[in-house]
């Protein structure tokens, strides 16, 4: 099931109480939808980077290896946020939202291929700037039937109102 996104107006209701008197700080997110990590997107993904190392991109090779088939680039998951937060936060009244910027990463374990990847947040910070508000919030990339995420980032979005 995934949840609804929440929608804030404005960068600038970040800032402020929500209905329920509430600050945004703690306030969680998601879950998002299922991405599936297919051999195709694995190899797309070492394509436009470089990285064609064997555990990616040669799946026989990858058998008599440590994970038994061959396992997602941890930047490819890292790169999945942009589309899975979009299922968890929208803030609405805005002329961008750019990546600002990550306090803290790290990958927990692999995705193998075929697996399914999906974000759950919470909202840990939103601080106001002079080109309009940082929200920072703790993504983890959870994996279908695993108890152990992918990936656990501290990521800040920077929304610039229109």
């Amino acid at each position: 099931m995934t949840g609804s996104p929440v929608v804030f107006a404005s960068p600038a209701a970040l800032l402020e109480p929500q209905h329920d008197g509430r600050a945004v700080v703690g306030t969680e997110l998601g879950p998002s939808r299922w991405v599936e990590i297919d051999q195709q997107r694995i190899q797309a993904f070492a394509d436009a980077t470089g990285d064609q190392q064997w555990i990616h991109t040669d799946p026989a090779r990858a058998a008599e290896g440590p994970f038994g088939v061959t396992i997602a680039h941890g930047y490819l998951t890292l790169s999945l946020l942009p589309t899975l937060t979009d299922d968890l936060v929208r803030v609405d009244g805005i002329s961008a939202a750019i990546n600002y910027g990550a306090d803290r990463l790290r990958f927990v374990q692999p995705v193998v291929v075929g697996s399914r990847v999906r974000a759950v947040g919470t909202i840990t910070s939103a601080d106001a700037g002079s080109t309009g508000v940082k929200l920072g919030y703790r993504v983890t990339v959870e994996i279908e039937g695993s108890e152990k995420p992918a990936v656990v980032v501290d990521t800040i979005t920077l929304f610039v109102p229109v």
